[in-house]
């Protein structure tokens, strides 16, 4: 029986128009080029994102109105890196919580564990690993209430009915009066959001062939990587930026494991990404169509980004 892996690569290379899931980019080499794709210069939405939980940890824990102790629930905690401020503050501040990290990536959690050990020994931490929703009907039964982050722009990576159908899951994993706090890219000037996702540096192209490098070593495959490129483009209408990996020559690879091989024609592109840009209006409207309210969003100073705070309803 072949894993979901080796499913959905097999569906999405079969496709008319061939695609990858985003989803599979975070292996553990994938997780350590995204550290490198947010500490580039021109990847202002890490910066974004820090300066709101550093500079407005205290209004986001006001707004909450919990009782203590409560839980901070993390879907997708990688580094942890802007996190940390809020925790720093909580426990600065001697505010009784739980945090509960959760990745697939167990090295990015043990390094996660480990530097918050050391950094906030008071702090009380639960790291898990493995899948959001199978972990969230765990924490439903908690009798504290929940906080659940859903940081980094990640709702951006799925188009608007799977976003909405996603964030119903989390929903229907929430007790009443629990809240998400959902980051946000919003749309901007065009050029700033280019550079961030089509980086001089090629740590983005790297980041996507590197999802090539998987399919070669857990499915056995021999795609040649000089014979791939990259290219991204974002459309300020519609908000989208959308990333492909780019055949550059006619060629067929063969996937060992599936006991297939799939052609590629010359310039034929493989969808990898979407990454979606919200107006507060929109951020607004995906609440309501997900059941929620919005209780606020706050911005960074250049309101190049919004971690928008909602309550289950």
């Amino acid at each position: 029986m072949i894993d979901t892996f080796a499913q959905d690569v097999l569906k999405g290379l079969s496709a008319k128009n061939k695609y990858l899931s985003s989803k599979y980019f975070y292996d553990d080499n994938g997780s350590r080029i995204f550290q490198e794709i947010m500490n580039m210069p021109e990847y202002y939405l890490t910066d974004a994102e820090f300066e709101i939980l550093s500079m407005q940890s205290k209004q986001i824990v006001n707004a909450l109105h919990f009782s203590q102790p409560f839980n901070i629930v993390e879907l997708g905690a990688g580094d942890g890196f802007k996190t940390f401020k809020l925790l720093e503050y909580l426990s600065k501040n001697n505010i009784d919580f739980n945090y509960v990290p959760i990745d697939i990536s167990k090295e990015a959690i043990d390094a996660l564990t480990k530097r918050l050990k050391e950094r906030l020994p008071s702090i009380h931490i639960k790291p898990k690993v493995g899948d959001y929703f199978k972990i969230l009907k765990q924490n439903k039964k908690s009798d504290f209430p929940s906080l659940l982050l859903f940081l980094g722009s990640n709702i951006g990576n799925y188009q608007e009915d799977k976003a909405i159908e996603l964030l119903k899951l989390f929903n229907e994993n929430m007790k009443q009066g629990d809240k998400l706090l959902v980051g946000f890219d919003l749309k901007k000037n065009p050029i700033t959001i280019h550079n961030a996702y089509y980086d001089k540096h090629g740590i983005t192209k790297r980041f996507n062939l590197n999802l090539l490098l998987r399919i070669n070593r857990e499915l056995d495959a021999d795609f040649k990587i000089d014979d791939f490129d990259f290219y991204c483009h974002y459309n300020p209408l519609t908000g989208e930026v959308r990333s492909y990996i780019v055949s550059l020559r006619q060629q067929d690879v063969v996937l060992k494991k599936l006991n297939t091989s799939v052609s590629f024609r010359y310039n034929e592109l493989i969808w990898t990404e979407l990454s979606k840009k919200y107006s507060l209006q929109q951020i607004d409207e995906l609440a309501l169509a997900s059941n929620y309210k919005t209780i606020n969003n706050f911005l960074d100073c250049k309101h190049y980004f919004a971690d928008s705070l909602w309550e289950k309803v």
